[in-house]
């Protein structure tokens, strides 16, 4: 058995918690740090899908005609805060620099080997514990008002295909038949089987959190401030709530690990997404 470490991981969303548990199940002694409450911010308000299928990029070619369209759309799901575009610009550049065809293959060819066995990875997290009902499976659709429409996307589906997704069509009254919820003006469906989502993920992260510490892990509510960094290790994570030593650490923090990168001299360029989710409570369909 290798070594057992004594492993920090800061953030405590859904790859926090995760990875957390498989340290944990490796026989490391692990302390889990977030300022809030497990699964309380991206965690919470998502859709709980499993994206499989997600291994299109947004910059795909073509991008630099459609965007400014879209931000001049106020209906557009595309949205600017403008006086923040100063600070966005050199990312923004690099961002579009990247809307080819090469770039974009290459992209999914890496999130492929990240998203492909989404819904297996988390059967395996967790199997044979009170967390295991949240896991579901199901298939996703994508909804186009015609075949048109759907032909238009042609260029992400020859990639899905390449990748393995290849969509059955649903199309006129079958639509309906397939998703009662959609309204006349969709007329088909491009649905991908074997897919999954997760029932409440902020109840998911809580519970899988719950579980790490039945294990034996730990875990602090505390912002994380500094690094002690000793030549090319982190000798100890500094807290509001104290220091805490440790061998190895995770950061998994989304777009608040930025800033704790630039504090052991590395430069990640993330940039933010603007967050909603909207709950049904007890939906009819």
């Amino acid at each position: 058995m290798a070594k057992s470490l004594k492993i920090v991981v800061v953030g405590a969303g859904i790859v926090g918690v995760s990875t957390a548990i498989w340290l944990r199940r490796a026989n490391h002694d692990v302390i889990l740090i977030d300022k809030d409450q497990p699964g309380m911010a991206a965690s919470y308000g998502n859709a709980g899908l499993l994206a499989q299928w997600a291994v299109i990029p947004v910059t795909t070619p073509g991008l630099l005609k459609t965007a400014p369209k879209y931000l001049l759309d106020p209906n557009s799901p595309l949205f600017m805060r403008w006086s923040y575009l100063p600070k966005i610009a050199p990312w923004l550049f690099q961002f579009m620099k990247r809307a080819n065809d090469t770039d974009a293959r290459k992209a999914a060819a890496a999130l492929l080997p990240i998203l492909g066995d989404s819904l297996q990875q988390h059967k395996s997290l967790v199997h044979g514990t009170r967390a295991e009902s949240r896991v579901q499976e199901s298939s996703f659709s994508f909804a186009y008002d015609s075949r048109k429409a759907f032909e238009k996307d042609a260029y992400g589906w020859a990639i899905r295909r390449e990748c393995g997704y290849v969509p059955e069509l649903i199309e006129g009254r079958a639509v309906q038949e397939e998703e009662p919820i959609l309204g006349a003006s969709i007329n088909l469906l491009a649905v991908l089987k074997d897919h999954g989502h997760i029932l409440h993920p902020g109840l998911y992260v809580a519970e899988l959190a719950q579980m790490f510490v039945e294990i034996g892990g730990q875990i602090v509510q505390a912002e994380v401030t500094d690094f002690d960094l000793t030549g090319d290790r982190i000798r100890a994570v500094e807290t509001t709530r104290g220091r805490f030593e440790c061998d190895r650490a995770v950061v998994t923090s989304g777009i608040w690990s930025k800033p704790l990168m630039q504090k052991l001299g590395l430069n990640v360029p993330l940039e933010t997404e603007r967050g909603y989710h909207v709950l049904f409570k007890n939906p009819s369909q």
